[in-house]
């Protein structure tokens, strides 16, 4: 019986033998173990990081500069080409300023030569040596000069280029505002051709090329595109034809008062 108890005692000694926590010595040095081992880690882990922010930082940094160099390397650049061009406006500013002077001065003496050309034709060659109120060839009917252009068929004209050649002579068409100016320019015309006169149709109306309307319908047919007013001796009325046909033609200007 007492060698069955001992059994069981040994045999519950080397239970618990196997059971038995480590000693708190030991546990404690396992614990400081890990926690040397956790925080080595942990360290190694942020130095790495840091490198690897360092790096980048520092590819950045580089980026940066080389992005900043090409900003100044452009904006100097551009500069420079602006004073270029800013230095090529200036010259063609000076150019352009010192044409403008030359056609002034151009202009002013073509106006002097002008107007002494026009005090020549209507005073020189006169007989008593005195101004008229037109110029040679051209026939005096208050308060107006006219020009009557009996050209032969080869060189009459059309509208517009009879008005051309009047504007040359510092005239225009003939115009015919009233009764009166209308049997002046009729009493002098000839022929069979007719005469161009300064009226034609513009926006759908007969328009004298002093920019007025026509006020005397009946003088000529209704309005019709691509017509021009064409006046024939003897004739009460005006004829609408087309304005590339080619005519004679009559020019008219203010006579001098002298």
């Amino acid at each position: 019986m007492a060698e069955e108890e001992e059994e069981v005692n040994y045999a519950s000694v080397v239970f618990k033998a196997g059971n038995n926590p480590p000693p708190a010595a030991k546990r404690g040095e396992e614990t400081v173990y890990g926690e040397l081992k956790v925080q080595n880690e942990t360290k190694n882990e942020d130095s790495a990081g840091r490198r690897r922010f360092q790096h980048l930082a520092c590819c950045l940094g580089i980026l940066c500069v080389i992005l900043l160099g090409g900003i100044i390397g452009v904006c100097v650049y551009q500069v420079q080409e602006l004073t270029t061009q800013n230095k090529e406006l200036e010259n063609q500013k000076k150019n352009l300023k010192q044409k403008i002077q030359n056609l002034t001065t151009n202009w002013n003496e073509l106006s002097i030569s002008r107007a002494q050309w026009n005090i020549d034709s209507y005073c020189l060659g006169n007989t008593d040596n005195k101004c008229q109120p037109c110029q040679k060839g051209w026939t005096l009917t208050e308060p107006s000069c006219y020009a009557y252009n009996d050209a032969e068929p080869a060189n009459q004209k059309t509208w517009e280029e009879a008005q051309e050649d009047c504007r040359g002579k510092n005239s225009d068409l003939a115009v015919a505002h009233n009764s009166e100016e209308k049997e002046a320019i009729k009493k002098n015309s000839f022929g069979s051709n007719g005469f161009w006169i300064g009226l034609r149709v513009e926006d759908g109306k007969w328009k004298w090329v002093d920019g007025s309307d026509l006020t005397e319908s009946s003088w000529i047919d209704p309005p019709a595109d691509g017509r021009c007013a064409l006046i024939f001796k003897g004739r009460n009325t005006w004829s609408s034809v087309s304005c590339g046909e080619k005519h004679q033609w009559i020019c008219q200007k203010k006579a001098l008062s002298v």
